[in-house]
């Protein structure tokens, strides 16, 4: 495949990813602040990839694509390791006692209130195992690969 092919198929990967994502959330798996924060690398990345297609320069881009893909796998790696308890997420939804302690019964309800209904240190969905972050990141892991196949492969105009 020439690196245009290999950046258009890693941007229909994070395509694939995004589709996937909102299909879940479609289908009643209600995202949590990371879950939607790992989103953005994709979008970026499959805006990469229309640029590729409309500019056809491939290396350059293609090392863009594959530093999108890199970020979308670091994010899912925090958030697996989030769910798994390996290391603490954002107090504000993992469930941190933070300055609770300290609040007046009022606070405490205003913040309770507002407070987001999804954790991102829970487990909403799993296959083999392994979560929707899990996956993420191992599908993210293989978008930078193929993306550094590109930038390899391509040159600035073809």
């Amino acid at each position: 495949m020439t690196g245009k092919q290999l950046s258009l198929l890693a941007g229909g990967g994070s395509a694939a990813l995004l589709i996937a994502a909102l299909g879940f959330q479609a289908a009643g798996y209600a995202p949590c602040e990371l879950c939607i924060l790992q989103r953005w690398p994709h979008l970026a990345a499959v805006v990469i990839a229309a640029l590729v297609w409309l500019t056809g320069w491939v290396r350059a881009l293609a090392v863009l694509g594959m530093i999108a893909a890199a970020v979308a796998m670091g994010l899912a790696v925090y958030h697996a390791g989030v769910e798994w308890q390996i290391w603490a997420g954002p107090s504000h939804c993992s469930g941190g006692v933070g300055d609770l302690a300290s609040m007046t019964t009022a606070e405490l309800m205003s913040r309770l209130q507002s407070a987001p209904v999804v954790r991102c240190d829970e487990i909403a969905w799993s296959l083999f195992g392994i979560s929707m972050a899990g996956w993420n990141a191992i599908f993210s892991a293989m978008l930078v690969r193929v993306w550094g196949l590109a930038a390899k492969r391509g040159v600035q105009r073809g």
